[in-house]
């Protein structure tokens, strides 16, 4: 029985042995780390800080990491975390609860050789700090003991809590970091035209008077000091940086600028436009010597960075000007008019309070009168400028105002209204005369004064009543002045007409000698051509007469024969007058047998008419008056052919001796 109990106790005791050696076999995933603690040790506990860097009871520094681990199973308590994951484009923040004190200038722990924060060990060894790190986490996936450091990222804080007042601080810093928009790279675009402001939260406080801190680790060629704007703070406070707003400034780019350490304010690029300069009051730099010289003492004018009025202005351009160290003070070179006229201004709005210049005249009257004055500053000249006044606007207010107020207030008061009116081209001249000098003296070219037309107030209508006599008498004057050019105009309008009339007079008279020539000469002509005609004719009708005379003796001839063929003279004649009764008949359409027949008294022994005619035709009586008619005829006959041929043989002789 004994043996028995001996024998299940050892068998239980082996057991107990193996489960107690199982038990220390520990798995840690490969997505998580396991964080070891040491419940106890012949060391005993940490005696100072917080983590067992001794292998003493407590926390130790090495995580284990992803596989199969053995550790004593009462000895060490492993505690599973996940791995610290930072996205791409985006910073983690490190919190160390365990570490050396922070010195009294110090907001955030030192980094420059305790940086590695997936080794505790390395870190604590090497006089890392506890509280928030300079240094932050970049893209990428760590390994890191979450009881020593507690990493605060944009998705999520990853920590081992301790104390419920523990994960309170923790969720309060997260916050600030949050709201500073610090999780994520200060990322300036170009587009935008702006820069980028630093304050610096860390390290040693500015001197007594300082305003901003200089420049200052900014030589990329020394490494050791150069802290690539601001994105290495360790390095920063190493070439001498100072907390507090930074006379140097962030231009475009990405900078992973820690928020804890310095925040960014993002201001406009200070824009020169053309036709201006930019005049720079620095407000930090180191006392200058003042380069305006003795005779000059308005302000200090001092070479570029040096406090005061630079003596170099800025061309037109856009500059990464930090305006918390100064202020540009934009002058214009171009030619600008400063108007002293109460409802208008210029482009610049210099002269936006102004008004006309009230006068009081030499005949006592009082009209204002409006202004304009054309202004050129010389670019070089514009420090100096802005050195005595401040600005353009104050110049123009506090000192052109009055004085050229009181210049035309003296001018008014040695001229009626009538010669203020009628001499404003003289006044302009001289005044833009005599007010270069003066323009001249506060650095101002004065190129041209303009002065308007005098005007009454609402209430005064004598100055009205002057200018309305003045219209009268001009319209006057210029209506004698139209009525003499019209008279003028009438005499050459009559020596005109005349000349006219004299030309159109020339004109006939040429016209009637040409008449006149070309009719004596058509006359001539005329006066040919019917003695041609006349010759013509006359050989044309003594053609004729001999044509006529010839057919006649030729007719006369053949008649004669006729007759003799047909039986005489007596017969011829008989038959003419038969032919001729005839035809006479005929036309009178009277009937050849007549309806009434006139006959002779029966007592008388009388015929018919017609019977009575037939019988004297066929008379004997008829014949033998017809042959003496005859007879006497032949001889006629003879004669005229005798004639007739006298007066052909004389013609043809006068032919032939032509």
């Amino acid at each position: 029985m004994i043996e028995l109990i001996i024998y299940v106790g050892a068998r239980a005791l082996v057991a107990l042995i193996v489960l107690y050696l199982l038990a220390g076999i520990r798995f840690v995933p490969n997505t998580r780390v396991g964080i070891v603690e040491k419940r106890f040790a012949l060391k005993g506990s940490v005696k100072s800080g917080f983590i067992a860097l001794n292998n003493e009871a407590g926390f130790q520094p090495k995580v284990l990491r992803g596989g199969l681990h053995y550790l004593w199973a009462i000895v060490y308590v492993v505690r599973l975390v996940p791995l610290v994951t930072i996205p791409q484009g985006k910073m983690g923040y490190i919190f160390a609860r365990d570490g050396k004190q922070l010195e009294p200038t110090q907001s955030l722990a030192a980094n420059d050789i305790a940086f590695d924060f997936q080794d505790v060990d390395a870190f604590m060894k090497s006089g890392g700090q506890r509280g928030p790190q300079r240094r932050v986490l970049r893209e990428g996936t760590f390994a890191i003991n979450l009881v020593q450091f507690i990493v605060l990222t944009d998705e999520r804080v990853y920590s081992m809590p301790l104390s419920r007042e523990e994960v309170s601080v923790i969720q309060g810093m997260a916050t600030v970091i949050a709201e500073r928009g610090g999780f994520f790279p200060v990322i300036i675009k170009d587009t935008d035209d702006k820069i980028g402001i630093a304050t610096v939260h860390d390290g040693p406080s500015l001197a007594q008077g300082e305003i901003i801190a200089p420049v200052t680790g900014d030589d990329p060629k020394n490494a050791e000091t150069y802290h690539n704007k601001f994105q290495d703070p360790d390095k920063f406070l190493k070439a001498g940086g100072f907390r507090g707003r930074q006379l140097q400034v962030l231009v475009e780019g990405t900078y992973y600028v820690n928020r804890l350490f310095a925040t960014v304010e993002m201001i406009q690029k200070t824009v020169i436009e053309v036709g201006n300069v930019g005049v720079v009051v620095s407000y930090t730099g180191a006392a200058g010597e003042d380069l305006s010289g003795k005779e000059y003492r308005h302000g200090e004018l001092v070479a570029r960075g040096q406090r005061g009025v630079w003596d170099e202005a800025l061309l037109p351009g856009k500059y990464a000007f930090n305006t918390y160290a100064g202020k540009v003070v934009s002058v214009p070179t171009t030619n600008f008019i400063l108007k002293w006229i109460s409802s208008q201004s210029g482009a610049h709005k210099f002269d936006e309070n102004l008004s006309e210049v009230s006068l009081i005249t030499k005949d006592a009257f009082e009209p204002s009168l409006p202004l304009s004055v054309v202004v050129h500053i010389d670019y070089q000249k514009a420090p100096l400028v802005i050195q005595r006044f401040g600005d353009i606007k104050r110049l123009v207010e506090q000192t052109l105002d009055p004085m050229v107020a009181a210049y035309f207030k003296n001018i008014g008061q040695t001229r009626t209204l009538i010669q203020l009116l009628q001499e404003r081209s003289d006044i302009q001249q001289i005044a833009s005369a005599e007010m270069k000098e003066k323009f001249k003296h506060y650095n101002l070219e004065l190129e041209e004064v303009l002065i308007g037309t005098p005007s009454s107030p609402a209430e005064d209508v004598q100055i009205e009543s002057i200018l309305t006599q003045l219209r009268s008498r001009q319209i006057a004057e210029e209506q004698v002045e139209t009525y003499g050019r019209q008279e003028k105009a009438a005499l050459k309008e009559r020596e005109l007409r005349e000349a006219e009339s004299r030309a159109q007079m020339q004109t006939s008279m040429t016209q009637a000698e040409l008449n006149i020539e070309i009719q004596s000469s058509q006359g001539k002509a005329d006066y040919q051509r019917s003695i041609q005609q006349a010759a013509q004719i006359r050989a044309l009708a003594e053609a004729e007469a001999e044509k006529v005379a010839r057919i006649g003796i030729a007719q006369a001839l053949a008649t004669e024969e006729q007759v003799r063929a047909y039986g005489g003279p007596q017969f011829q004649v008989t038959q003419t007058v038969l032919n001729r009764f005839a035809e006479a008949i005929e036309q009178s359409k009277v009937d050849v047998v007549p309806r009434v027949i006139v006959g002779a008294n029966k007592d008388s022994g009388s015929g018919n008419i017609m019977e009575a005619l037939l019988a004297m035709l066929l008379s004997d009586r008829f014949g033998a008056l017809s042959n003496e008619a005859q007879g006497k005829r032949s001889e006629e006959a003879e004669q005229l052919r005798a004639d007739i041929r006298k007066s052909m043989t004389t013609k043809t002789d006068k032919d032939k001796k032509v």
